[in-house]
């Protein structure tokens, strides 16, 4: 796919779901290892208001909304760079060769995440769950991915 404006529309459902199922698996794990559910996604907004989002619990439209925000708009953007990237392996319409492809995006995130970007510029939830919760975001954003491509790649069949 050379066209980087159908690539931008391809990313939006499997960034869609990649997004909410992976907030939905951050609120899980913020909840069950600080006792707040928004915990996590409010330490993203920290790209904004700085460390103090960092310590924020309580749902807030100034923390919570803008921590969202920013993680739908990343996700959105992942989900775009992988359509694009992937755009021969998700032609075939595979399950298995989707999952690996997504899995490789994934992985790619998160080592651009927390290997090649600044601290300011980090997701910031890794500062309120633990490595292995971690995991679990990152594998729920990757099956996201894989969902949402495989549903854009079921519909080329039409």
């Amino acid at each position: 796919m050379d066209d980087w404006k159908a690539a931008i529309g391809k990313g939006m459902v499997p960034g869609a779901l990649a997004s909410v199922a992976s907030a939905a698996v951050l609120a899980l794990c913020s909840r069950k290892e600080s006792g707040h559910v928004f915990a996590g996604t409010n330490a993203i907004s920290h790209w904004l208001w700085g460390d103090k989002a960092l310590r924020k619990n309580a749902p807030t439209w100034k923390y919570t909304l803008v921590g969202y925000g920013i993680h739908h708009a990343s996700s959105l953007m992942w989900a775009s760079l992988f359509e694009q990237a992937a755009a021969t392996v998700l032609a075939r319409k595979s399950v298995g060769t989707t999952l690996t492809a997504s899995a490789a995006a994934t992985a790619v995130a998160c080592f651009v995440d927390y290997q090649l970007t600044p601290r300011r510029l980090r997701p910031g939830f890794e500062e309120r769950v633990s490595r292995g919760s971690l995991a679990l975001v990152y594998t729920a954003f990757g099956l996201g991915l894989a969902a949402g491509a495989l549903i854009n790649h079921r519909k080329d069949r039409a």
